[in-house]
């Protein structure tokens, strides 16, 4: 099974950062411009990545005090697929975006990686720079 781990320096305290990527119906705004488009029907949101992917994610857990989400990707892209987004404190002004997925078959970590990557930096700089309010 693949792993991708990612963590992203974010310089916001960790209550703001959370606030925001609590949001799940909002990750199109979040990650932009990494996707594109987003929508949200009960607890699937479909995204629209900046390359033309489209997936569906189904939300497993919004989890305030671990200030953690967990999520899977339904459909045929993965035969097994789960992932987890965490908000860590750093100190009072700082805190780190944690980016996990586990997943097979293992050739998808072509696809997964750079977009985990982008997707990270693009949180981040859209949370610092205060594009997206809660």
């Amino acid at each position: 099974m693949a792993t991708i781990r990612w963590e992203e320096p974010v310089a916001v305290p960790a209550a703001q950062a959370w606030a925001l990527l609590r949001r799940v119906d909002r990750a199109h705004e979040l990650f932009a411009p990494v996707l594109v488009a987003g929508s949200m029907e009960g607890d699937v949101r479909t995204v629209t990545f900046a390359n033309g992917l489209v997936v569906q994610e189904r939300i497993v857990t919004v989890d305030d005090q671990a200030q953690r989400i967990a999520y899977t990707v339904v459909g045929e892209m993965f035969e097994h697929h789960s992932a987890s987004m965490q908000i860590l404190p750093v100190d009072d002004a700082m805190c780190r975006f944690v980016w996990i997925s586990d997943f097979l078959p293992d050739e998808r970590a072509e696809t997964v990686r750079p977009l985990v990557e982008q997707g990270s930096r693009a949180f981040a700089k859209n949370v610092e720079d205060r594009k997206i309010r809660g």
